[in-house]
């Protein structure tokens, strides 16, 4: 069982006539990759039919040239936008039906569908749905909140999008495909990342992260307001505000610690540049007598040089990851999964003899710092101690982050010394609440701490989970 915090997808949406839409999707989700390995999707439009693709796998076992080609319009029309889809799943297991993005056709044409995040009041949203004898084929909220743009009042998309957003709670990131345009909207908490970039030749670009404009020569313009609308069409970019935004943004807080690529901009700011100063305040508050500072690769690398950097101690390479034995459908038999992290980590020679700083983001279930720690050891490592780039997680999340109940969360069950014990290190520290506000800033607005402090900005309508509309 993996034992870090989800996120559930990566989103992209593109308006590029004369431009190859499809390919140039495929490339914005290689570099959204780390946001979604479930499934893929991309769907485009030629302005009369759309079209569509999506598997099961990584960006790059789903798309090949044979249907990239299909992606790109028939009859001499070429395709001029499209929407994309990395997913990891929150509302909905693993399953192809559960893929996206969602294509149907309605009154207005045809409408796709790529969604982050999760809708808090899905399960009342879905009794809605069937009580207006609409059925669904999947068990995503997703799958939701394209029926409900198909059904809702509203002559236009423009309309039909905003009364959707009246009727939508939770967090949600949508990019969103019409006969003729892109639409992006981001929910007034702005739990979700979403930024626009603009094309040399006009067109436009929204994605999840800033990291994906550049591997097609975008330039980042701004992010996304919590509450907006962007329409992507022939007429350019217009936006307006679907929803009044909430007193408070919430952007959630581990895009910071752990989701976003480190070279993505969030609010302005370095994600990388903010994990090197998490690193820092971490070793101001848990400092150490040690030889060496190690990170969990790779998310906990930034964390890692800022504590090397503050305290002293030499930063180093302890631990050498396997990049793609999860990226593969050939699942280890019985014997090689007992190895668990074994099969991910192998230890390098240079701790042996050595007190060692093993930095991680976070701690999630514990599952795995444990088995890390005990290979440390093997490899030599005098005294290992743990320093933990984040508060302890304590409560779930309901908007769209798979990271564990209650009962599973290792914090909310036992105590840091209990914790030290359990996964066998010398000594734990965690990043303090009020440091970890201090380093992200309050400045460019809020942000949902609600795993660590308990404290939601929203609450949930309905029982949420992953299987929530699944069978026993």
């Amino acid at each position: 069982m993996h034992d870090k915090a989800r996120e559930a997808c990566g989103i992209s949406g593109i308006y590029a006539p004369g431009g190859d839409v499809a390919r140039m999707t495929f490339f914005i989700h290689y570099a959204l990759q780390h946001r979604g390995q479930e499934s893929a999707g991309i769907a485009t439009t030629d302005g009369r039919v759309a079209h569509i693709h999506k598997g099961m796998g990584l960006v790059s076992q789903v798309f090949n040239e044979e249907n990239l080609h299909h992606l790109k319009g028939h009859g001499g029309r070429q395709t001029f936008a499209a929407i994309g889809h990395n997913r990891y799943s929150t509302t909905g297991s693993s399953y192809l039906q559960n893929a996206q993005p969602y294509l149907i056709e309605t009154a207005l044409g045809p409408l796709g569908i790529a969604h982050n995040g999760n809708l808090t009041n899905a399960p009342t949203l879905r009794r809605e749905l069937f009580d207006r004898g609409v059925g669904l084929s999947s068990s995503s909220d997703s799958e939701i909140i394209t029926q409900m743009l198909a059904g809702v009042p509203g002559g236009t998309w423009d309309e039909r999008i905003a009364s959707f957003m009246q009727k939508a709670k939770g967090a949600y990131a949508l990019t969103i495909l019409t006969q003729k345009a892109v639409y992006a909207a981001r929910d007034p908490w702005g739990f979700r990342p979403l930024c626009l970039g603009k094309l040399d030749d006009g067109g436009w670009v929204v994605a999840s992260e800033t990291c994906a404009l550049g591997t097609i020569g975008a330039t980042f313009e701004r992010e996304m307001k919590p509450g907006e609308i962007v329409r992507l069409d022939e007429t350019g970019l217009t936006t307006w505000q679907g929803i009044a935004s909430a007193d408070r943004p919430s952007l959630c807080i581990f895009e910071y610690i752990y989701f976003a690529r480190p070279d993505s901009l969030l609010e302005g700011r370095s994600v990388h540049r903010v994990r090197r100063g998490l690193g820092a305040r971490l070793a101001r508050e848990h400092p150490i007598e040690a030889d060496m500072v190690i990170g969990v690769p790779d998310s906990a690398t930034a964390h890692a040089i800022g504590y090397s950097n503050e305290s002293g101690i030499p930063y180093g390479e302890g631990l050498i990851k396997n990049r793609y034995i999860g990226r593969t459908f050939i699942q280890p038999d019985d014997r090689l999964r007992r190895l668990g992290v074994a099969l991910k980590f192998n230890p390098l020679p240079d701790v042996e003899g050595k007190r060692i700083v093993m930095v991680d983001d976070s701690i999630v279930r514990g599952t795995t710092s444990g088995p890390i720690v005990s290979l440390i050891r093997q490899a030599g490592a005098a005294e290992v101690h743990m320093r933990v780039g984040s508060p302890p997680i304590r409560h779930p999340c309901f908007t769209g982050v798979d990271m564990a109940t209650e009962e599973e969360l290792i914090a909310s069950r036992l105590s840091v010394t209990e914790i030290a014990q359990h996964i066998g290190v010398d000594s734990l520290g965690y990043l303090s609440l009020d440091g970890l506000r201090e380093i992200v800033g309050l400045e460019t607005g809020g942000h949902c701490m609600a795993c660590f402090s308990g404290s939601y900005p929203i609450t949930a309508m309905d029982e949420t989970g992953k299987t929530v509309f699944e069978p026993e």
